[in-house]
């Protein structure tokens, strides 16, 4: 059984300079309730590792807005204005990355690679800093593995052994940064016994969950 934990005691050990990870697409399948707790304990000069920038009323957006992300890496960054605004002044250093490559880097994290290569970027600003390799006369990037100290994961129900379901695109980054991250902590909205969701419906093992956070805390 996995430590089930209000959102404000799973985020207490979150200490300033954090690297975090969070799934989601803006706020659809993001951990909402843990972005906000984190937002109240005060942790500063975060890394977060995100699809998105977010809104600025909403989600991890919030924790950007505050000024305690000081590196943000994500795929684009356009809904949320202050993003931009503090990526132009230099408060907030932003490394923007391509979707795909985004999500690739994180599986590799997870999955304990050393990187992979990728066509995309090769001739753009994408490509400066990175190791170029030649295959089969084609240039590719060497895209280097991302990992995370924690890992912000959204369910829509999950059983006490951690163990979740994602309905339709929730799933999107949530599941490859569990896996990259080394503390993950998982926010449901219901949470069910051992034996009460169907295996059918996993597609999140609770291996890969070392805490649950839920407001109906038991």
């Amino acid at each position: 059984m996995k430590k089930i934990l209000t959102p404000e005691e799973a985020v207490e050990n979150i200490h300033d300079g954090a690297i975090i990870m969070a799934g989601g697409f803006m706020c659809c399948g993001q951990a909402l309730r843990l972005a906000d707790a984190l937002l109240a304990k005060g942790s500063k000069d975060l890394t977060l590792i995100t699809n998105d920038a977010g809104f600025p009323d909403g989600g991890m957006g919030k924790l950007i807005v505050a000024g305690r992300v000081k590196h943000l890496i994500a795929s684009h960054i356009g809904l949320n204005p202050a993003a931009g605004q503090k990526m132009n002044s230099g408060e907030m250093r932003v490394d923007l990355v391509p979707q795909g490559t985004l999500v690739e880097r994180i599986r590799c994290g997870g999955a304990g690679l050393g990187g992979f290569l990728t066509p995309t970027g090769v001739g753009t600003a994408v490509e400066e800093g990175k190791k170029k390799i030649k295959v089969d006369g084609r240039d590719y990037l060497l895209e280097t593995p991302l990992k995370a100290d924690f890992g912000f994961i959204k369910a829509n129900v999950c059983d006490t052994m951690g163990n979740g379901f994602l309905a339709k695109s929730t799933k999107n980054f949530n599941i490859v940064m569990a896996m990259a991250s080394q503390h993950t902590i998982l926010e449901t909205d219901r949470l069910v016994k051992r034996g009460e969701l169907d295996p059918e419906q996993v597609n999140l093992p609770g291996v890969f969950i070392n805490a649950i956070a839920h407001e109906g805390k038991k």
